[in-house]
């Protein structure tokens, strides 16, 4: 949309935001700005999930790390998620046979991932905002139209029909991968947008709590991200405070005569049965509710986008999945779209009488890295199905916590670096590049070095 308005000058009583939508980033942002002054109207199309205790939509568990915990903390919020929080140093590999193998995610004992349950999350962080002044809440509210130019946004109530219309100084599309936000912004000229559907589908299982065993209420160990790695498909589980774990296949949509066990062909539970029975039997007898699960649980669907520009006249801007959705194998989703709210309020407050200039800057600061953590989930997807169950992998990750032991200020793992540290994202994939190329050719000079020593060695004697 286009056209010009006068710009009226903010103080912090006057300032009025509109953010659409009141996921985990709507919200958390809801809380920041509430308490820097802004005046904070939060909308969803969804139903109020505090009135049946849970958050509709994907339900995967969250992995929260160090990224997350931070922005959490600023919120005041880090302790009461932490509560009901499960920690989990490592992760623990599944073979064919059931044999198990731990691996650690650091040199560092005391780093861990944090397994949060999203509908948890969520609700806290709902509770967090609704408990602000400064906020507003009203839901059923499907985003219609936007004049960016005149700060106006337009809604549908989805009970009542009833159409309205709000102005503020800033709105924000926080609404997810399938923003309605961002679907009006792409019809502008200039604007550029990049969806790429991941050929693998999602469908979630669960291993209930149980009353007996070495884990107990756990079925197997809870401080362990589990992973049943299978070359191009793989399960993983989380762990739940009640005990169960929350596990989610990871599968092609489509068989090939290469691959020919995906969805498309393992339709049934009795068929799943008989494949699980191959590929994960020590999770097949932990799952009571297995034909239910698989029946009745949907397959969803994983994909990655990018766009730019990520604000439109200096009054509209994206924030989270609604400007840089990400598959979810680094874990770092809601971490990245946490770091958002932070990046953003700050550039706000940077530029308190610019919002425009506090828009560029914030797109300048989030734009590299939310392609960089992009490219690096996708990447890690590979490792996990491929190639975690490896020996050369294993004794690389061996290497690799040995070097940061002994020389962290020179080396730090890729991993560690994206969830145990807040170093931009964009930074550690650069960083963890050059890392690679350093361990490559010391792979191979180490040899020959030996070799020619050796040879030299036998030469005197």
């Amino acid at each position: 949309m286009s056209g010009s308005a006068s710009r009226p000058t903010l103080t912090p009583m006057s300032k009025r935001v509109i953010i659409v939508g009141a996921g985990l980033a709507g919200c958390l942002l809801a809380v920041y700005l509430a308490r820097a002054g802004w005046n904070v109207d939060l909308r969803e199309r969804r139903g109020d999930p505090r009135d049946r205790g849970q958050v509709a939509g994907r339900s995967i568990n969250l992995a929260i790390s160090a990224r997350g915990l931070k922005a959490l903390r600023r919120a005041g919020l880090e302790d009461v998620i932490l509560q009901d929080a499960i920690r989990m140093p490592g992760r623990m590999i599944h073979s064919r046979a059931g044999a198990l193998a731990f691996q650690n995610y650091s040199s560092d004992p005391t780093h861990a991932i944090q397994s949060v349950s999203r509908s948890a999350l969520n609700l806290a962080l709902l509770n967090a905002a609704a408990a602000e002044s400064r906020v507003t809440m009203t839901f059923h509210q499907r985003c219609s139209h936007l004049d960016a130019a005149l700060g106006s946004v337009s809604f549908i109530d989805d009970n009542t029909s009833q159409q309205s219309s709000v102005t503020a100084d800033l709105i924000v599309g926080a609404d997810g991968a399938y923003s309605a936000l961002r679907g009006i912004m792409q019809k502008n000229e200039g604007f550029d947008y990049d969806q790429s559907w991941l050929s693998h589908g999602y469908k979630e299982m669960c291993i209930p709590a149980v009353t007996s065993g070495k884990h107990a209420p756990f079925a197997m160990e809870p401080k362990a991200l589990h992973i049943w790695p299978r070359g191009a498909s793989m399960m993983i589980a989380l762990p739940n405070p009640d005990g169960s774990f929350t596990c989610t296949l990871f599968w092609p949509n489509k068989s090939t005569d290469t691959n020919p066990n995906g969805f498309d062909s393992i339709r049934d539970s009795a068929i799943a049965r008989e494949h699980f029975q191959r590929e994960y039997p020590d999770a097949l007898a932990m799952m009571p509710t297995f034909d239910h699960d698989f029946a009745t649980n949907p397959v969803g669907a994983m994909l990655t986008i990018r766009c730019r520009p990520w604000s439109m006249h200096g009054r509209a801007v994206l924030l989270g999945d609604a400007a840089h959705a990400i598959v979810p194998f680094f874990g770092q989703g809601a971490n990245a779209s946490f770091e958002d709210c932070e990046s953003l309020t700050d550039a706000l407050a940077a530029h308190s009488d610019d919002i425009p200039r506090a828009l560029a800057a914030y797109e300048h600061d989030r734009k590299r890295n939310a392609d960089a953590i992009a490219e690096m989930a996708l990447t890690n997807f590979v490792e996990m199905r491929d190639k975690t169950a490896s020996r050369a992998f294993r004794m690389r990750k061996k290497f690799e916590h040995f070097l940061h032991g002994v020389v962290p200020q020179f080396y730090t793992p890729r991993y560690d670096m994206v969830s145990f540290s807040t170093i931009p994202y964009a930074d550690a994939l650069s960083r963890s590049r050059k890392q690679d190329r350093v361990i490559t050719i010391t792979a191979i000079a180490l040899p020959i070095f030996i070799a020619l020593a050796f040879l030299a060695w036998k030469m005197r004697t």
